[in-house]
């Protein structure tokens, strides 16, 4: 009797496979080393590892964006207002 060869479980990933390594690094676009943080901090299971990259994406994006101080702004825009009158002026 002919021993059945045991498929791979497809719900989870084998840090130890190179080529599920390489297909969920492409699947989910990250890096070797963020895969390996993730698979220890969420699990192995696929769906574990998409969860918490879309969490991770979702805290870089809602990162505060730089923002010149108000004097800077207000500077600007009284520049590029005498310029106008300036212009309206001469026309």
């Amino acid at each position: 009797m002919k021993a059945r060869k045991r498929l791979p479980q497809r719900s989870s990933v084998d840090l130890k496979d190179i080529g599920q390594v390489r297909a969920i690094k492409k699947r989910f676009r990250v890096t070797e080393d963020e895969l390996s943080r993730i698979v220890a901090r969420a699990g192995a299971s696929i769906a574990a590892i998409g969860k918490e990259v879309a969490v991770q994406r979702a805290c870089r994006l809602t990162q505060p964006v730089e923002v010149p101080p108000a004097a800077v702004i207000a500077a600007t825009e009284s520049a590029a207002e005498t310029v106008t009158v300036a212009e309206v002026a001469a026309g």
